[in-house]
């Protein structure tokens, strides 16, 4: 891994633009933050659906590892919806990965989209309003929908932590690292499978309906199910093969829940790129060994003659579909954190699970919204979402207002940031700076401690996770694996 000045250490706007360009990339900075009463393009309201957003920040969908064993939410989760609410942004995608059956959950603390819990999905989208209205703020401009996921080939369902994957296909490289055996076909979703599949995702999207969600998103990204299937060009059958194959399981359960509920807005959060799974080197991470796959069958986004590079032609082609069914709107995204976390989530500190930083992290984040900007020049309907912004740090907001004032994309969505800061869209508009001890710094404790069946949170910066008993914990974590 070649070394890099990380972004805490750049001193000003002009610091980063001349980083950006020895890097051999180009990006819009703003130097000054305008507030909404200065006329910030942040402030500025978007059309999302029938609805209307009052500004042009988005709180990202997580997954959360503090609910209760039965999906219901604890009071942790309710703290961070609440949060969700204080943060000032008009729209919360999601703001949680709920999955759509028990056997689908990547964690055995993820919080669930089923009936038994009906009155929990009404009470965080209740926590989040109810926040937003204390802060002093309108929920009329408030928009708030729930991520429905079924984590596939990365399902953790049980307290013993161990994988019980359903896939769409054998992935050559994916299957072994995860104890996958490639002549055991029982993991793989039969046609008929899919069938039920489709209709819990329906009765999801009822219930979401029902206790007040504006909108679901059906979530394609980050290697899961949805994802998968996207590449699944080795799958026989309907669900697979070619592109129509390819997308079919998606648009069909996105058809269903519009058959079903009509009044219900549909979004889809989509990776639009992928790459091959990387591993730790002697210097950072690589890429893993795939040159005897090629060309390269197995992931979406990707050039199968240098599956090291994106394509977007399928992807464009699919956010053309899901504007011509009228989602309400797609948040882009890349990759997954299971196999190639620098790709969406570059950071400067991995998880303990992790690999070091193969390039500067600022290259993903510029090529995330490279991508984004690309999507929303092909298809200018649709309203997007960026994504990727977090490790901008101090400077995130100046790139966010810029990109949106260049029409590069609608609104903008922050994730890990929020669990440290999420108070920041509020500060932006309100003040037109930040509270520099608040700003996430990519330490990736909130990856590594769910990944080793902690609560979710930010330890670092929240000093309410800060006191609780798992900090310590955490601590030791990181000590033992050498990432602290």
């Amino acid at each position: 891994m070649s070394s890099f000045a990380k972004v805490a250490q750049l001193k000003s706007v002009a610091g980063l633009r001349e980083r950006i360009a020895e890097l051999g990339w180009e990006l819009p900075i703003d130097d000054e933050l305008l507030t909404a009463a200065e006329g910030s393009p942040l402030a500025r309201s978007f059309p999302f659906g029938k609805l209307t957003a009052g500004n042009r920040w988005c709180i990202h969908p997580m997954e959360g590892w503090d609910a209760n064993q039965d999906g219901t939410p604890s009071a942790l989760t309710i703290r961070r919806w609440s949060n969700f609410g204080h943060s000032g942004a008009k729209l919360i995608w999601g703001g949680e990965a709920a999955a759509v059956c028990e056997e689908g959950r990547a964690n055995p603390r993820q919080t669930l989209a089923t009936c038994a819990n009906r009155d929990g999905l009404r009470r965080l989208r209740d926590a989040a309003q109810d926040a937003h209205r204390q802060s002093g703020w309108s929920c009329d401009d408030l928009v708030i929908g729930l991520q429905l996921t079924h984590s596939g080939r990365f399902c953790k369902p049980l307290p013993d932590l161990r994988f019980r994957p359903r896939i769409a296909w054998h992935h050559p490289i994916l299957d072994p690292r995860f104890g996958i055996d490639a002549r055991d076909d029982r993991p793989i979703w039969t046609d008929s499978e899919l069938e039920t599949l489709i209709d819990q995702y329906v009765a999801a999207a009822r219930l979401a309906a029902e206790v007040g969600f504006a909108f679901v998103d059906v979530k394609a990204c980050h290697g899961y199910l949805l994802h998968e299937f996207l590449g699944a060009r080795r799958r026989p059958g309907k669900y697979g093969g070619d592109f129509d194959g390819r997308t079919r399981l998606l648009l069909t359960i996105i058809d269903r829940i519009r058959e079903a509920v009509p009044e219900l807005g549909i979004a889809v959060r989509l990776s639009v790129f992928d790459t091959v799974p990387f591993q730790a080197g002697p210097d950072g991470g690589v890429p893993a060994p795939h040159e005897h796959l090629l060309p390269y069958e197995f992931g979406f986004g990707i050039d199968r003659s240098d599956p090291t590079r994106a394509d977007l032609e399928e992807p464009i082609q699919l956010l053309r579909m899901l504007e011509s069914r009228g989602i309400w709107a797609a948040n882009i995204s890349a990759g997954s954190p299971y196999y190639n976390p620098h790709l969406q989530r570059p950071a400067a500190f991995p998880p303990s699970d992790g690999y070091g930083p193969p390039e500067d992290p600022l290259v993903g984040v510029v090529r995330q919204i490279h991508a984004a900007r690309d999507c929303k020049r092909a298809v200018p309907g649709l309203p997007q979402i960026g994504t990727g912004y977090s490790y901008l740090q101090d400077f995130l907001p100046h790139v966010a207002q810029a990109v949106v004032r260049a029409g590069w994309i609608d609104a903008v969505g922050i994730g890990r940031m929020v669990l440290a800061y999420p108070q920041l869209p509020a500060d932006v508009l309100h003040a037109g700076q930040l509270q520099r001890k608040l700003i996430c710094r990519t330490f990736s404790d909130c990856t590594t401690a769910p990944r080793n069946n902690l609560v979710s949170g930010c330890y670092p910066l929240d000093a309410f996770y800060k006191a609780l008993p798992e900090a310590d914990t955490l601590k030791a974590i990181k000590s033992k694996s050498g990432s602290s």
